[in-house]
């Protein structure tokens, strides 16, 4: 038995590290020092080269003589930039910075700066300590048809939509309790929940669990000594999605990653 609970201890710590590691990527999330939302008709930004402005369907920017590239290749002329809303980003490196194109209803940049200040000053992530009781097993059920799902974001006003293939069950202390799930990396799930903890130890808008594949039982494992905080917990840069109705848990989930330090006091 405390071979196994070794075994854990220290599969979990070496997660852990690596996910301080990616944290502390010089131009990841950490790394964020503006965001700005584009307007109809070109224009500056403070700090930032040439000239920026949106339609209905994209973004565009006018390098104006500046040294841009764009997916590695120069931009000479002006750029077009056709996003999925709420998808994938897009980035224009500008010397050591680089600026990020993203469509969250409307479009928006956002600039990575490794010089950025809370990147500098990161330490590390507060967590509960691994405790393996946090490793429950679920079932995945699907719906008949992945159904899009709007929900809010720690922006106000703004909602993001995304696709869920179903539910995920699972019972804790005696009770059942189900959770919406998204479409995740590699073919797992990705779940946005809030609990007793949300605004006490942990960040307050949500916490995010990868799960892996279900099994062809629909039998999943809900690791929750690996909720993660998203970008929001750190940066006030991050646009990030709230979790769907119905995944507030009635209970604490004494495990994860809690309020960052940079959010405490």
């Amino acid at each position: 038995m405390s071979t196994s609970l070794d075994t854990f201890t220290h599969d979990w710590q070496d997660w852990k590290t690596q996910r301080e590691r990616d944290l502390a990527d010089p131009l990841g999330w950490l790394a964020l020092v503006s965001l700005d939302w584009l307007e109809d008709e070109p224009r500056a930004y403070d700090g930032l080269p040439g000239l920026w402005w949106q339609d209905a369907e994209a973004a565009y920017l006018d390098p104006q003589g500046a040294d841009l590239s764009h997916d590695g290749e120069r931009i000479t002329g002006v750029r077009r930039f056709e996003l999925v809303n709420s998808g994938a980003t897009t980035r224009v490196v500008a010397g050591e910075i680089e600026i990020e194109v993203a469509r969250r209803g409307g479009y928006l940049i956002r600039t990575h700066d490794p010089k950025a200040p809370v990147l500098n000053a990161f330490r590390g992530v507060p967590a509960y300590e691994p405790d393996a009781a946090w490793v429950l097993a679920g079932t995945f059920e699907p719906f008949d048809e992945p159904r899009p799902t709007t929900v809010g974001a720690v922006v106000e006003g703004l909602s993001h939509v995304y696709v869920s293939p179903g539910i995920v069950r699972f019972d804790h202390d005696g009770a059942e309790h189900t959770l919406t799930a998204f479409n995740g990396k590699k073919d797992g799930l990705l779940i946005l929940f809030t609990d007793a903890t949300s605004g006490v130890t942990t960040y307050a808008a949500n916490r995010s669990l990868a799960v892996p594949p279900p099994a062809e039982d629909g039998s999943v494992v809900l690791d929750f000594t690996r909720a993660t905080n998203l970008p929001c917990a750190f940066t006030d840069f991050a646009t990030c999605p709230l979790p769907p109705a119905g995944n507030d848990l009635p209970f604490a989930v004494e495990a994860g990653e809690k309020l960052p330090y940079e959010r405490q006091g």
